[in-house]
C-alpha cells in the first residue's frame, strides 16, 4: 500500500512539473517616447516549442516605414535611448534583415506606421536565433527594444541606417 501511495505521489509530482515545463514562457515590453518624441507601445514576447512570437503594436509614428531591433542594453536612461547601446548580435554575425540568413539576433527589420501613425508587427523567429531563456547567451530579457525614425537599409553596417531613437523600453519576464 505504501508503495502504491509513493509511485502515485512521484508520478503525480512527474506530471506536475512536465505540464510546468511545457508552459509558455513570456516577456513584454513597454515603449516609452525619447526626449521630443511621443512613439510609445508594447511589444509581447511568447516562446513555445523552439519558436519565439513577437507581437508589437506602436503609436505616434510618422507614416511610413521604420527600423525596430532589439538593443544589446536594456538602458533607456539617455534621453535620445543611446544608453542601450548597439543591436544584440549574440552570433556576431553582419547586419541584415529577418529574411536574410545571416543578420544580428535583435534584427527585426521595419515596422510600417499607417496614416494615423499606429504600426504592429507579428514575427516568428526559432529560439536559436534569440530566446527568453534565462541566463543563455541570446536571451532577450533585460535588453531593450528600440524604435527608429528611419527605414532599415538592411545593408549598412553595423545599424542599417535606421536613424534616432524613437521609443526605448526593455524586456521584463513574464510571471
Amino acid at each position: 500500500m505504501m508503495r502504491t501511495c509513493l509511485t502515485a505521489t512521484l508520478l503525480a509530482l512527474s506530471v506536475a512539473g512536465a505540464a510546468h515545463a511545457a508552459a509558455p514562457a513570456t516577456a513584454e515590453v513597454e515603449l516609452k517616447p525619447t526626449t521630443g518624441s511621443t512613439t510609445t507601445g508594447a511589444v509581447r514576447f511568447k516562446q513555445q516549442d523552439g519558436q519565439l512570437q513577437i507581437d508589437a503594436d506602436i503609436a505616434g509614428l510618422a507614416p511610413g516605414v521604420h527600423g525596430f531591433h532589439i538593443h544589446e542594453k536594456g538602458d533607456c536612461s539617455a534621453p535620445d535611448a543611446t544608453s542601450a547601446g548597439g543591436h544584440f548580435n549574440p552570433g556576431s554575425s553582419q547586419h541584415g534583415g529577418p529574411q536574410n540568413p545571416a543578420h544580428h539576433g535583435g534584427d527585426f527589420g521595419n515596422i510600417t506606421a499607417d496614416a494615423s501613425g499606429k504600426a504592429s508587427l507579428h514575427l516568428t523567429v526559432p529560439t536559436s536565433q534569440i530566446s527568453l531563456d534565462a541566463g543563455a547567451a541570446n536571451s532577450i530579457i533585460g535588453r531593450g527594444v528600440i524604435v527608429h525614425a528611419d527605414p532599415d537599409d538592411f545593408v549598412t553596417q553595423p545599424t542599417g541606417n535606421s536613424g534616432k531613437r524613437l521609443a526605448c523600453g526593455v524586456v521584463v519576464a513574464g510571471k
